[in-house]
């Protein structure tokens, strides 16, 4: 609990990019150029998914789950839209203050786009069975199969997000606070606080594990069974055919990955922090930018339809 002279924190200050100056207006150009591709690539993903029944194959089912609707409800365009906008915000005024309540709805909204990882690993999944057992793909990866890992996958963050953020709401910060980030992250936001955060520390370990670890290891076991597959392929022109269908897709997924990794299970101190929040832009402004021109530029069935 607060004493007297101090009071409850309502409001945090958000730093985010301190002495930008001359680079202020170009970064906020490119960072809005680039959250304007993200939203238009994923929902025109989604359009054609929906609409083209050519298209609806279980590749194509996850695709429309990594990109999201205008009403938030799934992954890519959530997990942008819960912090470039603020970003964008901190850009032009060097810094922002923002409501406890809010950042903790920013912070909600951003967990739950981790549904990403979860999703990542079941496409992952999706292009093993594929290429290992082609000739019982169908049956193993039938529309009834794809509903239940979608679903699962939700269920499962939202559960996880939610015991979390309730955890980290319980907490009690006193005096005039501030986090040196562009967003409100769950590690600064837990080191405002002046109760025992022991319990929160390792429920958020058992988080992280769960959804970046397993899901992380999962995708590397896939992949590796996917190249000794591959490997065997009598083929030269089918082995390199799938080494460049597969390589952009697994780029993504180790920055992804392994960003995360590095931001959320590595070590901490001053100039760990300066690398994380660089590193931080790396997942939430590449790798979503990245999407769009993977899975429908570089995509024959997408550029097909969008010539339509």
């Amino acid at each position: 609990m607060c004493t007297d002279n101090d009071t409850e924190v309502t409001v945090i200050l958000l730093l985010g990019f301190r002495n930008l100056n001359n680079p202020k207006i170009p970064l906020f150009i490119l960072f809005l150029f680039i959250y304007t591709v993200i939203l238009c690539g994923n929902i025109l993903i989604i359009f054609l998914v929906t609409f083209n029944q050519h298209l609806q194959i279980p590749m194509f089912f996850f695709l429309k789950h990594l990109g999201v609707n205008l009403s938030k409800r799934l992954a890519d365009v959530l997990f942008t839209t819960s912090t470039i906008p603020m970003m964008l915000h901190i850009i032009l005024n060097e810094e922002i203050i923002v409501t406890l309540f809010g950042c903790l709805c920013q912070l909600y909204l951003y967990g739950l786009s981790s549904v990403q990882c979860f999703l990542l690993a079941v496409m992952s999944y999706d292009r093993y069975l594929a290429i290992c057992f082609p000739l019982h793909y169908i049956s193993l990866m039938g529309p009834n199969v794809c509903l239940l890992l979608v679903f699962g996958s939700w269920l499962s963050v939202f559960v996880l997000v939610t015991t979390e953020i309730i955890l980290l709401s319980q907490l009690h910060s006193c005096g005039f606070q501030q986090i040196d980030h562009f967003f409100c992250d769950f590690g600064p936001l837990a080191a405002l606080s002046t109760s025992d955060t022991s319990v929160l520390m390792l429920v958020d370990f058992i988080i992280s594990i769960s959804m970046i670890s397993l899901p992380f290891i999962l995708v590397i076991g896939t992949y590796v069974c996917i190249f000794i597959t591959i490997f065997k392929m009598n083929s030269k022109t089918g082995r390199q055919k799938m080494f460049s269908t597969r390589s952009s897709h697994l780029t993504v997924v180790c920055t992804y990955y392994g960003t995360l990794i590095i931001v959320y299970m590595g070590p901490t101190g001053e100039n760990a922090h300066d690398l994380k929040k660089f590193l931080s832009l790396l997942y939430i402004v590449i790798a979503p930018f990245m999407n769009p021109i993977i899975y429908s530029l570089r995509n024959k069935d997408i550029r097909e339809n969008i010539l339509m």
